[in-house]
């Protein structure tokens, strides 16, 4: 029999696909939640609707990838219009739309930080870390070791998992030789008592910089003026680690010290480029120049995935980084480059640098107010809309994993109440102690929209607690 026989006039229910998933699917490749997974069946704007209808208000927007909204009429007909043109061509060759997106962002780049550079595509974030990599080790002599932050996360291939703090994405997969050396990263909300978080920040620089004292700190030569690392690997907000933003004065002054020892600065955007803080770039507000750029996720707005880095023209031209240096079958597909190059000019057009920080305000205000109400939210902090709550005991300082679940486990459930109907809320956990919501909207999603977030963010955070 044909194994779509069966089911070839109904949907399948959740309850078979559920046994299915758990016979066929690889667990290793994702993390459910919840128990049982969560299955949805159709999405629009900033909701999630699942087998019964019932709509979920989703504040984490698959990770910051759907910075746009789900099912995006302006983005959808792009692709369905490349579609009909050009679908499919081979990487080896060219086509407008990879010319064109590449042209936008290194011009974008340019006109911002004022230098020249050229732009490398591949599909997925983590790949594009790859092939950052790949283009800092030949433009270091071979150098392998780099630097990367506590609390930093940049993916789980080999290579990314590598300048990722976390040991539970390499502990099964053998020894890692070439491990990054992870510095502390300024996290305000958990400072040094009597410290202000500038004070805090510039005593990380200071540590950092001490490294770099005398050859038996570690890392350094005096005698040819060499470091042994070759990059530093930053994330401007920590994503995964919690929303953690840092004081202003942070990245330009860590900056100074990297170029006084020739250490390159990669900047990871994967999660908050695409104008997540209210700039393209959420690099822009530190008012530092990155070396590398390495961006994919909203590039896209989760449609046919596209990823890739900008670099500087010392590091990335022809000459020193030739053909065939990286390679892959589907990067700069016409699909992706088509939705990319949309994606930018939207941006502008809609003037997101305006509306996202006018959106966050709003927001931010609103998680203030609830902090006001419950005790147990130690800190909310946001840039544009990338924000965070943080939720701890009633003491609002220890970290409160535990409630912090049952408020992803109520908020999935679908559940909730407004306006005497059900209704669930889509939240995501992140911070170095599994305590932080790290909240990431649609770009467009409405005032009432947020103070509905609010609304339910209170009525969940009170179930939560009875629980």
């Amino acid at each position: 029999m044909n194994v779509f026989d069966k089911h070839a006039s109904a949907a399948i229910d959740d309850a078979q696909l559920l046994r299915d998933e758990a016979q066929y699917s690889s667990f290793g490749d994702t993390v459910h939640y919840v128990d049982p997974p969560k299955i949805f069946r159709r999405c629009e704007g900033s909701w999630m609707y699942d087998t019964a209808d019932v709509p979920f208000l989703d504040l984490q927007m698959w990770y910051s990838a759907v910075n746009f909204g789900y099912g995006n009429q302006r983005l959808n007909d792009t692709l369905k219009r490349q579609i009909d043109v050009l679908p499919q061509v081979a990487s080896q060759y060219l086509h407008e739309g990879r010319i064109q997106l590449a042209k936008t962002i290194a011009q974008d780049v340019e006109s911002k930080f004022g230098r020249k550079g050229r732009v490398h595509f591949n599909v997925g974030g983590a790949q594009a870390i790859e092939d950052s990599l790949k283009l800092v080790r030949n433009a270091s002599n071979g150098k392998s070791l780099m630097f990367a932050f506590e609390g930093g996360y940049h993916g789980r291939t080999l290579g990314a998992s590598s300048i990722t703090s976390s040991y539970r994405y390499r502990r099964r997969f053998g020894h890692f030789g070439e491990r990054a050396m992870f510095i502390p990263f300024p996290y305000p909300f958990r400072r040094p008592k009597g410290m202000t978080a500038e004070e805090y920040s510039d005593a990380c620089v200071r540590q950092f910089a001490r490294l770099f004292e005398t050859e038996y700190n570690g890392v350094w030569d005096p005698k040819v003026n060499q470091a042994e690392y070759a990059a530093f690997y930053v994330e401007p907000i920590q994503g995964t680690g919690g929303y953690v933003i840092p004081p202003m004065n942070f990245f330009r002054d860590l900056k100074n010290v990297l170029d006084q020892y020739g250490i390159l600065m990669v900047v990871d955007e994967i999660q908050m480029g695409f104008w997540r803080t209210g700039k393209l770039w959420s690099i822009e507000h530190f008012g530092v120049t990155p070396d590398v750029l390495v961006f994919g996720k909203a590039l896209t707005n989760g449609l046919n995935p596209l990823s890739g880095l900008w670099a500087r023209e010392e590091l990335i031209n022809p000459v020193v980084f030739p053909p065939g240096s990286t390679h892959s079958t589907f990067n700069s597909n016409p699909l992706g480059t088509a939705v990319g190059l949309e994606v930018i000019r939207m941006g502008y057009e809609l003037d997101y640098e305006t509306s996202v920080p006018a959106k966050g305000a709003h927001f931010l205000d609103g998680l203030r107010d609830l902090q006001k109400r419950h005790k147990e939210i130690g800190d909310v902090d946001g840039l544009g809309l990338a924000l965070r709550a943080e939720i701890c005991t009633e003491d609002g300082f220890t970290p409160n994993k535990a409630l912090l679940d049952r408020m992803v486990d109520i908020g999935l459930a679908g559940d909730l109440e407004h306006n005497g109907k059900k209704i669930g809320l889509v939240l995501d956990v992140g911070g170095w102690y599994k305590n932080v919501i790290t909240l990431a909207p649609s770009l467009d999603i409405t005032h009432e929209e947020i103070d509905l977030a609010i609304a339910l963010l209170d009525q969940l955070l009170t179930r939560a607690k009875r629980a």
